[in-house]
């Protein structure tokens, strides 16, 4: 029997995740946070902490204002009326390309982008993602219940175990590089 390597997975591959996020919506809410949460993904593998086995308070801030912007946007959706769109719903929307989840050094920086991931594609399969607008309560329950295992995550995990020593394999990975520049 080969003996287990614990960094022998395929973390340095692309990650095909045209399997999991569908193209398109019909949700205009759901557009919305596709958007957002690429964005929160796109922030954490360019961070800071995405080269180091420490996730630095200010991207620890950075990531729970990420979850309490959804919590908010989401809040928001739900509280507006579901709207009767006869002549314009539903209409079928391209969502944005995902980012590719890369390899970085920060395992805890990955899996916050994961959590991340799951919230997207979670909604954009969701049945909610059929209609014009709005959650279905399970849809908005579930969603809800991915961030708060981010939040708990970030509390009761990267808050108390890190940072952690790991002279013997790290660096493994290069470094995920500075974010867009003057665009």
């Amino acid at each position: 029997m080969p003996e287990f390597n614990p960094f022998a997975f395929n973390f340095g591959k692309e990650k095909d995740v045209a399997a999991q996020t569908p193209k398109t919506t019909y949700n205009t809410d759901i557009f919305s946070l596709v958007r957002r949460l690429n964005r929160f993904i796109q922030e954490m593998i360019k961070s800071q902490s995405s080269g180091v086995s420490q996730t630095m308070p200010f991207d620890v801030t950075r990531v729970m204002s990420y979850a309490s912007s959804v919590r908010s946007y989401v809040a928001w959706v739900v509280a507006q009326p579901l709207l009767d769109l006869p002549e314009t719903g539903p209409q079928e929307m391209p969502l944005p390309d995902s980012p590719t989840l890369e390899a970085v050094e920060n395992e805890s920086v990955y899996d916050i982008c994961v959590l991340l991931e799951i919230a997207r594609d979670e909604l954009a399969n969701s049945q909610s993602a059929r209609l014009s607008t709005n959650l279905l309560k399970y849809d908005h329950d579930r969603l809800l219940a991915i961030v708060t295992k981010l939040e708990n995550f970030v509390k009761q995990y990267i808050a108390v175990a890190e940072p952690l020593d790991l002279p013997e394999s790290s660096p493994m990975q290069e470094v995920s590089g500075p974010g867009r520049q003057g665009v």
